[in-house]
């Protein structure tokens, strides 16, 4: 593999289209700059989507496009027309419409919601693009470059999911990656699955005081709640769960007649998912059962309705397999030594599906992702020393035609 790499870095067509990162680089904060600004809330891409759009026809690629479920995409051809390679990067932010996407800068730290996660790397495949072109770069596979919708939260991978079941190109795609955050030092080869769930316990209600002693929604909700705390995990594989938002009642003097509780169900393991969503809907039911004979029913029971609102598959690539071995020797010969993690990203879709797949980061360094404070550093150096690992583990797993 390191034979790869070398072959490929001491090309003077990749010298070239490194020195063209260099040279775009302010192009390439530019980007993430006005990208950054248009915001992008869950279920909310299209603004972002349609500049998105316009950035990808500016640079030439072919089959330029948004799908049915709004991910933008285009083809730069390789030598043939078999297998593809897909580099993506995703759209959307966990930040809800209204939030200040300003950017801030102080010196080379640049300051706003979704400037890590996952903007920059919507920049950073903009880039490539254009160093490619500039060498004069010709793969063997096809290369669909994807700004996808849905990865955050209850997106649920949508934009990923429809690309691998639904999409056109599904059935050609020989590799994935997805560019996720500035971090180097993680190389996401394993999938962590969630199960999503709201979960609605219903009862009569009624007056706090005249209808005490019947049965209460919150109880049983409460009790299910700290039963799921009482839940004994393995810490490897690494499985988790969470009880993660509450509501409920109508007011402080009534018995509510209904609440409901949001649950996430994490695991590296698709056996010990599914043993403890199992366990998830057994304590629900006690609950319910026990809350049923402790106080009055005269009014009616209790009940409860679990709907699933994330579904994520837990999947992995082996360490073994080319994706893998490449991307570790192209960041190893850039400096960098990564850790193989698991981790919840669009690569899970392929990774369950048995794609290779893996997620890589987009360089330079970042922090506070998921926060108002969130920031990235675009420092040239540490930015084009990613960059430049990054563009050489997609050139590796691609092929490049000499």
């Amino acid at each position: 593999m390191s034979d790869v790499i070398s072959t490929i870095t001491g090309s003077d067509a990749y010298k070239t289209a490194v020195a063209t990162l260099d040279a775009e680089h302010d192009r390439i904060v530019g980007d993430i700059i006005t990208l950054t600004e248009i915001a992008s809330p869950p279920f909310g891409e299209d603004v972002r989507g349609a500049a998105y759009l316009a950035m990808l026809r500016a640079h030439g690629l072919e089959d330029v496009e948004r799908d049915e479920v709004g991910n933008v995409m285009g083809l730069r051809r390789g030598a043939g027309n078999g297998p593809l390679i897909v580099v993506a990067a995703h759209m959307d932010t966990v930040f809800p419409a209204g939030t200040d996407v300003k950017v801030r800068r102080e010196g080379t730290k640049l300051f706003a919601p979704g400037i890590g996660d996952d903007t920059r790397s919507l920049a950073v495949l903009l880039g490539f693009m254009r160093a490619l072109d500039a060498a004069a770069v010709r793969t063997t596979c096809d290369i669909l470059f994807v700004g996808d919708v849905g990865e955050e939260g209850l997106g649920d991978l949508r934009g990923v999911r429809h690309l691998f079941h639904g999409g056109k190109y599904k059935d050609r795609i020989k590799a994935f990656f997805t560019v996720d955050s500035p971090e180097m030092d993680n190389l996401a080869t394993g999938g962590v699955g969630s199960k999503r769930y709201r979960v609605v316990f219903r009862g009569p209600g009624g007056h706090s005081y005249g209808a005490y002693g019947i049965v209460s929604p919150m109880n049983a909700m409460a009790s299910a709640i700290a039963e799921l705390a009482r839940t004994r995990v393995p810490a490897k594989p690494k499985t988790t769960y969470s009880a993660s938002v509450i509501g409920g009642g109508t007011s402080v003097n009534a018995i509510p007649n209904e609440a409901w509780v949001e649950i996430d169900l994490r695991s590296e393991a698709p056996a010990e998912l599914e043993r403890l969503e199992k366990r998830m809907h057994a304590i629900v039911a006690e609950a319910v059962a026990a809350e049923n004979h402790a106080r009055s029913t005269a009014q009616g029971e209790i009940s409860a309705e679990l709907t699933m609102i994330g579904d994520r598959p837990a999947g992995s690539t082996p360490l073994d397999s080319d994706i893998v071995r490449l991307s570790t020797a192209a960041l190893r010969a850039h400096g960098f030594e990564p850790r193989h993690v698991a981790s919840s990203t669009d690569a899970n879709i392929p990774m369950a599906l048995g794609i290779p797949a893996i997620k890589i980061g987009s360089g330079g360094h970042g922090g506070r992702a998921h926060s108002l404070e969130e920031w990235i550093d675009v420092e040239k150096t540490a930015s084009l020393q990613g960059m430049a690992a990054t563009l050489t583990a997609i050139l590796a797993v691609a092929g490049v035609e000499r």
